[in-house]
């Protein structure tokens, strides 16, 4: 054990420090999934609008979410507005507000994609059965997109929590950074903690991401 670093992580509470950490990332990022989830899903309608304009916009916005990276976004947003604007928003505030702007964008393409991957025969099957439109979108419509839209809803989440490591870049005291500041404490008198500590956060990482990786893998397989 000592020999890779890991007792370090008895010593005091640090374990339970480093979880506290991880729980600072998970809760950043169910936060912003569930914000990205609602607002994704009128961003997705209004992406399938009829309005070129509107449609147009929604694609600049989706490219400006891929091409620049979430770290500046983070700088921009905590950084930049507080001199800019004189907001005092808080280091998580930040966080969530981008992490909800890029998975708003995210989220609204999967449902652009879902909603345009329902066949016409759909709509016309509908209007042939007498359904008005907002009958045939709650009846036959949404149920078919909810289920493309729920894997690759919750892969999302994956992603996120994994993304939310960068979060340590403005100050927040996420489960990285947590273990960089137990192995500079320990750096003397353990000096393999490096190795250790990282792969217990891998771990971690780990034990959350692969049931939720599973479980939409198998709502895919299950619904294809």
């Amino acid at each position: 054990m000592q020999s890779l670093g890991i007792d370090v992580l008895f010593k005091g509470t640090n374990f339970i420090r480093l979880l506290g950490g991880l729980w600072v990332a998970v809760r950043i990022s169910l936060i912003s999934v569930a914000l990205s989830i609602l607002l994704g899903l009128v961003v997705g309608v209004l992406m399938t609008s009829r309005s070129k304009i509107l449609r147009a916009l929604f694609r600049i916005y989706l490219e400006i979410v891929r091409i620049m990276p979430q770290m500046v976004l983070l700088f921009v947003v905590y950084f930049g507005t507080t001199r800019v604007f004189g907001w005092n928003l808080a280091a998580e505030t930040s966080a969530v507000i981008v992490f909800t702007f890029w998975g708003v964008a995210e989220m609204g393409d999967l449902v652009r994609g879902a909603l345009i991957s329902i066949p016409k025969i759909q709509y016309e099957s509908a209007e042939a059965l007498g359904l008005v439109p907002t009958q045939t979108y709650r009846y036959v419509i949404l149920p078919q997109t909810v289920r493309r839209l729920i894997p690759l809803s919750i892969n999302l989440v994956t992603r996120m929590i994994k993304t939310t490591s960068l979060v340590m870049m403005i100050g927040i005291v996420e489960v990285l950074k947590v273990a960089q500041q137990i192995i500079e404490a320990n750096r003397r008198v353990s000096p393999n903690a490096a190795f250790g500590v990282f792969a217990v956060v891998f771990l971690l990482y780990f034990l959350i991401c692969w049931p939720i990786g599973r479980l939409a893998a198998y709502l895919e397989k299950r619904w294809a």
